[in-house]
Formats: C-alpha cells, sequence, structure tokens
C-alpha cells in the first residue's frame, strides 16, 4: 500500500494510511486535550509570548487572545480526531490537520527537547526510542499534508 496524501481532480484529498496508523492518530488529540487541561508546563511552546521582553503585555495578551487560541487549537484537534478513519478529506479538513499535527509534535518535541540531531537514526537501546518515532512520523504526516494542500496552488 503507497502511504501519503494525493489532491484528486475533484480537490479532496485521498488519504492513504494503514489502520494501525490511523489508530494511533485517533487516539493522539485525546492525550494532548488532557495535557491542556491539565496545563503541563511543555505546552509553552503552543502559546508562545507575543512580546519578547514585556511580561505585563504578555499577560494582557494571554487574557486578551489566549482562548480563542486554545478553543481553536481543542477544534483541530477534535477535527482530527474525527477525520482520523477518513479515506477523503476537503481542503479545510487537511487544514485542520495541519494545525493539530502542528501541535502534536511541538508538544511531543517540546517533551523530548528535540534537536537538529534527534534527526538522526533511532537507536534500539534508546529509551525515548518511541517516543522519537511518533515524532518522526508526525513529521512525516505533516509534510504529506503540505505537499497535497501544495498541489492545489500547482493547479492554480
Amino acid at each position: 500500500m503507497r502511504r501519503g496524501i494525493d489532491r484528486r481532480r475533484d480537490g479532496s484529498y485521498r488519504v492513504r494510511l494503514p489502520k494501525e496508523e490511523r489508530e494511533v492518530l485517533a487516539s493522539l488529540p485525546g492525550q494532548l486535550r488532557e495535557a491542556l487541561s491539565e496545563g503541563e508546563p511543555t505546552l509553552y511552546r503552543l502559546f508562545p509570548p507575543a512580546f519578547l521582553d514585556d511580561d505585563a503585555a504578555n499577560a494582557d495578551y494571554a487574557r486578551l487572545v489566549g482562548g480563542t487560541l486554545l478553543d481553536g487549537k481543542l477544534r483541530a484537534l477534535a477535527e482530527l480526531e474525527r477525520t482520523a478513519h477518513a479515506e477523503s478529506l476537503s481542503e479545510e479538513e487537511l487544514r485542520t490537520w495541519l494545525g493539530a499535527l502542528e501541535s502534536l509534535r511541538l508538544v511531543l518535541g517540546t517533551q523530548l527537547d528535540v534537536t537538529e540531531e534527534s534527526y538522526g537514526p533511532l537507536r534500539a537501546d534508546d529509551p525515548d526510542a518511541p517516543r522519537l518515532a511518533l515524532y518522526h512520523w508526525l513529521s512525516w504526516l505533516q509534510e504529506e499534508v503540505v505537499h497535497g494542500l501544495s498541489a492545489a496552488l500547482d493547479d492554480d
């Protein structure tokens, strides 16, 4: 089975993933949603400060838009969870996947302290190998989404 995401002539997107990968994909939004509800410290990259050296301005910014940003992330996670097993997605659904995948990658990458060296071969004796493999898989899937959406630009 060829895995990946391709744009169809009708403007929809074909998603080809094995059942096991879809199961993983469907399980991840719930895990991140739980982390968001608990306010885990590894979430800071999801909501970066708006100002480099102004804590008061950042607090005001968080009060003004924090809820909206959180709601957007939760909606994207719900959409990913809802459509994880779909074989066809609309452009809007695929764009939502892009945001949800980025949130998942950012949190996992922060937890793993991902660096350029993290992209080397995985070592079986590394206790983080399963989570690094998940990070790499999410990166691949995000790249597939970007390529799929980019195909629409080529057609226009």
